[in-house]
């Protein structure tokens, strides 16, 4: 039996004891009975105060959705915004609520997934601040053997990639903060409240744990696993599928014709991986309304996947069949494209750059960011 870190709270309670509880969730918070990590706290701690990352702790906020502070209805316990327009860290009067803070948020193992930055910066402030961190431990749902794509370089950083990773980094949430404690020497009193059962060959399907959203964009497993590849075409003028009942796993535009986008797809015989041709009109984000050709992956083999390829892959091919392919332009004047900011470089928009040739530079990368993260693995 695999058991995520808050189902074994118990055996921990001793480090809350006679403290000012605060703790950072989604709706993902949860044991595998599906009791809120909320209600376990508010029930057995003094939980003093609550952090919400993107999406609230209950998950009633749309994606990038702003909010200041407002008061939980269930606890009457008071919720501040990690999410912010002018930040999205903890400020000295919100740690001035708290002696030990908590982060139970189930992660997909992906770079531009932005829960770990929350988690990440949350550790650097309480460093700072003298207060305790705990990390309730959950599993990768990609394994945390496989390592794919480069390592974000240090000009890039940004809320969708603010440490040297790797794409897929192949860690818990509990391995990379002991890492990120260890490399930015923050020296935080750092707890982690290990997994129970898990080994890292496994992926989500091994661990006959319940699939629970972390985002309304992550509706099954099989979409966190394509969308460390797919999640590129958000850097471009395509859907990505958002607005759909398939997000990053349909890709689509006006200008895409279907038929010849999957016959080009399927004729690389990329592992893992089949692509239908589809038509879907997005009810939301990019070409809402407006009927959309493009493909549909379906995975036909987890071991051999590798969702990076497929996604640099399909996003190189749009690039050249269709003329009227582009990269998104920057938000604001002076900021960089977005898909510089989720490749953690500019390399996606050099000119001729083929993504054979794109993998290859990549595979370097990804070899040396697996083998420096050993020293922090705290499974076998």
């Amino acid at each position: 039996m695999v058991l995520n870190g808050i189902d074994s709270i118990a055996k921990y309670l001793h480090l809350f004891e006679g403290k000012r509880v605060g703790l950072i969730t989604s709706p993902t918070g949860l044991t595998k009975d599906f009791k809120s990590t909320i209600t376990i706290l508010h029930e057995n701690c003094n939980l003093t105060a609550m952090f919400s990352p993107e999406h609230g702790v209950r998950g009633d906020l749309d994606a990038g959705a702003l909010v200041e502070m407002y008061t939980d209805p269930y606890t009457n316990v008071p919720v501040y915004s990690l999410y912010r327009k002018d930040s999205k860290r903890l400020t000295k009067e919100m740690l001035d609520e708290v002696d030990i803070l908590v982060y139970d948020i189930q992660d997909i193992g992906v770079r531009y997934y932005t829960f770990i930055y929350t988690m990440l910066y949350a550790l650097e402030d309480c460093a700072a601040a003298g207060v305790e961190f705990v990390v309730l431990d959950r599993v990768n749902p990609l394994n945390g053997v496989n390592v794919e794509g480069n390592i974000l370089k240090p000009d890039f950083k940004s809320f969708v990639g603010n440490y040297e990773l790797a794409v897929r980094y192949g860690l818990t949430a509990g391995e990379l903060a002991v890492m990120a404690n260890d490399q930015m020497n923050w020296n935080a009193s750092l707890h982690v409240v290990r997994l129970e059962g898990w080994e890292r060959s496994m992926s989500f399907p091994d661990t006959a744990l319940t699939w629970v959203h972390p985002s309304l964009g992550i509706p099954r497993y099989e979409t966190a696993l394509l969308y460390s590849g797919t999640c590129l075409f958000e850097g471009t003028n395509c859907s990505e599928g958002r607005g759909t009942t398939f997000p990053f796993e349909m890709i689509g535009a006006p200008f895409i014709q279907a038929q010849q986008l999957a016959e080009v797809m399927n004729a690389y015989r990329i592992p893992g991986v089949y692509f239908r041709p589809v038509h879907f009109k997005p009810t939301s984000s990019k070409h809402s309304g407006e009927l959309c050709g493009g493909v549909q992956i379906y995975i036909t083999d987890i071991q051999v996947i590798k969702p990076l390829e497929v996604g640099v892959t399909l996003l190189f091919t749009v690039r050249d069949l269709y003329e009227q392919f582009a990269f998104l332009p920057p938000v604001k004047e002076g900021s960089r494209p977005f898909i510089d900011l989720l490749g953690g470089s500019s390399v996606y928009r050099t000119k001729d750059i083929q993504a054979k040739q794109l993998l290859e530079q990549f595979a370097e990368e990804s070899r040396q960011f697996a083998e420096m993260k050993k020293q922090y693995h705290l499974y076998h």
